[in-house]
């Protein structure tokens, strides 16, 4: 493995290991063994564009057209602040427990709308992919290997988390245990909302 691979790779890894909306999306998927499949390629998926795009050199075009970062911040923190209302809402309400046996499952369509928006209403990710992997991919001559690792960092983790998850289920028998859960992503949907518009 090259150094430009190990480096994408690593530095993708790190980005995305960070709690977010899209991490907790998939890992609400993966204790509930739900369209678990979807959900990892829609999300690794689109990183692998998000970072090709960046390595090409989207930091360019933002140059140019400088009215998308506000669009991207603006419109992202809305969407968290309504994803993050919804969680503590879930909360409030209570008596939620994950159930081997349940029948009540979200369907594909839900699933796979709600994890589009998650990832690509989400600023954070193109700040992620877009301006930071862009910018240091700028250091290596060989930027086909740092994207190819950032990649697979992202494919990785993704199935980790997603189907990883299971591990967990036994926890998360226990209502209390998923109330703590909705509060926890509503927390985080706030704090990154928050963040972006008082930046």
């Amino acid at each position: 493995m090259s150094i430009p691979f190990l480096a994408g790779f690593s530095l993708s890894l790190s980005l995305i290991v960070a709690i977010g909306a899209q991490n907790a999306f998939v890992l609400r998927q993966g204790l509930r063994r739900e369209h678990i499949l979807p959900v990892i390629l829609i999300c690794s998926l689109s990183d692998a564009v998000l970072i090709a795009l960046g390595v090409g050199g989207f930091t360019a075009i933002m140059g140019v057209a400088p009215w998308i970062e506000p669009l991207f911040i603006y419109g992202g923190a809305a969407f968290l602040f309504w994803y993050g209302w919804r969680s503590f809402r879930a909360a409030w309400k209570g008596g939620d427990a994950l159930q081997p046996t349940e029948n009540r499952m979200v369907s594909l369509k839900t699933a796979v709308l709600t994890c589009l928006a998650l990832t690509w209403l989400n600023p954070h990710v193109y700040l992620d992919t877009l301006v930071l992997l862009g910018s240091v991919s700028a250091e290596y001559d060989d930027k086909i290997a740092f994207a190819s690792g950032a990649i697979l960092a992202s494919f990785a983790f993704f199935a980790m988390l997603g189907y990883g998850a299971r591990l967990l289920v036994g926890m998360f028998a226990d209502a209390r245990s998923w109330q703590i859960l909705e509060v926890l992503v509503g927390t985080v949907m706030w704090a990154i909302a928050l963040k972006l518009v008082l930046a």
